[in-house]
């Protein structure tokens, strides 16, 4: 029994593990957005991680963020902006109608476009990262991706924008300890819904010339477990 509580393969001892990557993936995440325009980059740099811890895909989780980092810093950080720009424009628009329009129907019908519309641009922000860190493709291509799967899968996509505010919630009022994992936890818990999702688009066969999502990083995992398989194979 103690043999059982104290081996690493456990999965109490698996799930620490994964707690403590998500603790360094978020102070990676914090570090590398200071600048705030590099939010897209450390963003999908933070999914590329937990969707693979999500697949029980063991890993180096300082260089596997890195390498995403630095893989995807052009397309992320065009895909941060155009997000930031359109967010803050958006919701601009939900305040001068809320606090300044006078009150009338069109008042009221202007603001409930605004606020559908927000809730669109949230489903697209829950996918447009963790595209970005799982798949090749242009910023456009990316960025209706993310509204075609937002839609298209609904249930998962309320479910993780419930999952977001129910962990936020619970930071700031009852569990403030969850605050210590920050975004990097939101994006684990959502990483289990998107590896479900990314499951259905992902080719059984290989054929890059015509993959229109295609894996990144591929032969970079493949080696990170044949790694893993030789080192359990000599601690045998």
């Amino acid at each position: 029994m103690l043999a059982g509580l104290f081996n690493y393969d456990n999965p109490v001892w698996r799930f620490i593990g994964k707690l403590w990557d998500v603790l360094v993936v978020n102070i990676l995440w914090i570090i590398c957005s200071i600048p705030v325009v590099t939010a897209g980059a450390s963003t999908t740099a933070m999914y590329y991680v937990t969707l693979k811890l999500a697949r029980d895909e063991d890993g180096y989780t300082i260089r596997s963020f890195f390498k995403s980092f630095k893989e995807n810093f052009k397309q992320a950080t065009a895909i941060w902006l155009i997000f930031l720009l359109t967010g803050m424009l958006l919701a601009f628009d939900v305040y001068y109608f809320i606090k300044m329009a006078a009150p009338s129907s069109l008042r009221t019908i202007m603001i409930s476009v605004f606020v559908a519309m927000i809730f669109i641009w949230s489903a697209m922000f829950t996918y447009v990262f963790p595209l970005q860190a799982r798949f090749y493709n242009p910023v456009k291509r990316t960025i209706f991706n993310s509204f075609f799967m937002s839609i298209r899968h609904m249930f998962h996509t309320i479910g993780m924008l419930a999952v977001d505010a129910a962990i936020l919630f619970l930071s700031v009022t009852y569990i403030p300890q969850l605050s210590i994992f920050g975004v990097a936890l939101v994006a684990f818990f959502n990483s289990y819904m998107l590896n479900s999702v990314f499951s259905k688009y992902m080719p059984k066969e290989q054929k890059p010339a015509d993959m229109e999502l295609k894996p990144l990083f591929a032969e970079e995992e493949e080696r990170e477990r044949q790694e893993k398989e030789q080192t359990q194979r000599e601690e045998v």
